[in-house]
């Protein structure tokens, strides 16, 4: 990954869209994540489990797929340290089947510029289905 900007805050304004992104994701990646943020959780590594609870199978972090939404916007920007603020709202969870895994695609487009802070609207797409409400990631690339 580059640390120099590929964007800069006078090539931005409303309405600039990032360049669309897919992720392929896979049990073996939950597994890493599991260990890296120290989430456990069954759900993430379990069909019986999350059978049993009523999800619809192994899911992947919620953490993990915002993490992957602030990513598509520091690709872009070229630099993850310019990253001020995010947040977003999880609406779907992200099934990642055992074999054929799950693709979630990232898009996106400048919402508000102010000076050389931007705040970009990211959505993210897996089946068709939007997995995270409304995504907002804010960068200062002065």
């Amino acid at each position: 990954m580059s640390t120099a900007a590929t964007v800069t805050a006078e090539q931005a304004e409303v309405g600039t869209e990032l360049p669309a992104s897919t992720v392929h994701l896979t049990r073996a990646d939950l597994i890493r994540y599991a260990g890296a943020s120290g989430d456990f959780n069954p759900i993430h590594w379990s069909d019986r489990f999350a059978a049993a609870i009523g999800m619809p199978g192994v899911v992947a972090h919620g953490m993990l797929t915002m993490a992957l939404a602030v990513r598509a916007v520091t690709d872009w920007v070229g630099d993850p340290s310019t990253v001020r603020v995010c947040s977003t709202r999880f609406t779907r969870p992200v099934v990642v089947d055992e074999l054929d895994g799950a693709d979630v695609t990232f898009t996106g487009s400048v919402s508000a510029v102010e000076g050389t802070r931007l705040t970009v609207t990211v959505q993210a797409v897996c089946e068709d289905v939007k997995v995270l409400g409304p995504t907002r990631v804010e960068v200062d690339l002065g």
